[in-house]
């Protein structure tokens, strides 16, 4: 599945961004959210990388991470267990005293020992906020010719509401070098928006986190690379693929509903690239006699009695007999009782809708049933 070939490790941040979306963060992390009817928004970074010949992964956490480390296991789905690098899981940790990661630099500090170790030239930085289809090796190509410090990567976007106040724009010049970072752009319309991506050789980025260590400060993109574009030559590359970014429990909403839209799911999942996940052995879908679905995506082991519109089920969900899903989210073993009426609605995994009952959200407000409940 997988050839090492690339000369970077990958590094990725799975808390970055959780305030986004605290509902769905309560018991999980960014990196662990459900995605797509059968993924997780980390499966997209994670299989990007083993499809470039990354196979040296850590994952840095800071919270909430029991849920990743189950999706995860030992990195089998991804071929990522190894003698040598494979995917490693880094919890917070301290000397002196117990310290919650507050940014890149702080999480990055507290690793600096096993960077210093490591073999390869290069270091891949990402979040796990977004959900793209991307080659890793083109970058580090764009990379290694430009002569860079640092490339970042970015795509033309419209800032999303939920992200007016966490995140980062750019401006460059004609040779594609970063002139200015701007931190909480408020301009409306398309904007170059950072994706939180970078590639930095492995012995610069120890030098620049230690000296920022020891300055105090926290946050890679505003505290480093903002405070020195004059002296390092930041290179932008643009991605044009197909990209869907977490903002805020709406964003995660339109995104999936996205995926309905044809050639989305193309782009995503393209077959040269295959997004890789966890395995659960279910049956197929099963459609019983009566049931209607229409535009809609559905994962396996799924049981359909009832009728089904402009949704995006996850893996064993249930809709029995005279129950109309539209326009929602369902994920994994919800379970819609006969006679329900469910529009606009989210749901976490393990939600039981009783008999009869009638959740009502709107586009623009989708109604959100927490993990567990029975409504």
């Amino acid at each position: 599945m997988v050839s090492s070939n690339a000369n970077a490790l990958g590094v990725i941040f799975a808390n970055s961004y959780d305030n986004l979306v605290p509902e769905l963060v309560a018991e999980r992390t960014m990196a662990s959210i459900p995605f797509a009817g059968r993924y997780r928004m980390i499966d997209f970074t994670l299989s990007n990388m083993a499809n470039s010949g990354v196979d040296n992964v850590s994952i840095i956490v800071r919270k909430n991470y029991h849920s990743l480390m189950d999706h995860l296991g030992a990195g089998r789905e991804w071929d990522l267990t190894r003698k040598r690098g494979g995917l490693n899981i880094i919890p917070p940790f301290a000397e002196r005293s117990v310290k919650l990661y507050s940014g890149r630099v702080d999480a990055l500090a507290s690793v600096l020992t096993w960077l210093a170790a490591q073999k390869e030239r290069y270091v891949i930085l990402s979040d796990s906020h977004i959900a793209m289809n991307f080659n890793f090796n083109k970058l580090l190509e764009a990379h290694v010719n430009s002569g860079a410090d640092v490339t970042m990567v970015y795509n033309r976007a419209e800032i999303p509401d939920g992200a007016r106040n966490d995140n980062y724009t750019i401006r460059m010049d004609a040779n594609g070098r970063v002139t200015e970072l701007l931190s909480n752009d408020y301009r409306p319309g398309m904007q170059n928006l950072s994706m939180n991506l970078y590639v930095i050789e492995r012995e610069s980025l120890i030098q620049l986190v230690r000296d920022a260590a020891v300055r105090g400060l926290v946050y890679f993109e505003r505290d480093i690379l903002a405070r020195n574009l004059s002296l390092l030559n930041v290179q932008a590359y643009e991605f044009t693929g197909y990209a869907a970014r977490l903002a805020d429990m709406k964003s995660y909403f339109d995104e999936n509903m996205r995926l309905l839209q044809p050639g989305n799911v193309d782009q995503l999942f393209d077959p040269a690239n295959p997004i890789y996940t966890k395995i659960r052995d279910d049956n197929p879908t099963r459609y019983i006699s009566g049931s209607k679905v229409k535009n809609s995506l559905l994962a396996d082991g799924c049981v359909i009695e009832g009728e089904v519109e402009n949704s995006v089920l996850f893996r064993g969900c249930v809709v029995k007999k005279g129950a109309v899903v539209k326009n929602s989210v369902l994920m994994q073993d919800t379970i819609v009782e006969e006679n329900c009426s469910v529009e606009y609605v989210v749901t976490d995994k393990n939600v039981h809708i009783t008999t009869g009952k009638q959740l009502c959200g709107t586009d623009s407000f989708p109604v959100f049933v927490a993990k567990n409940h029975t409504v």
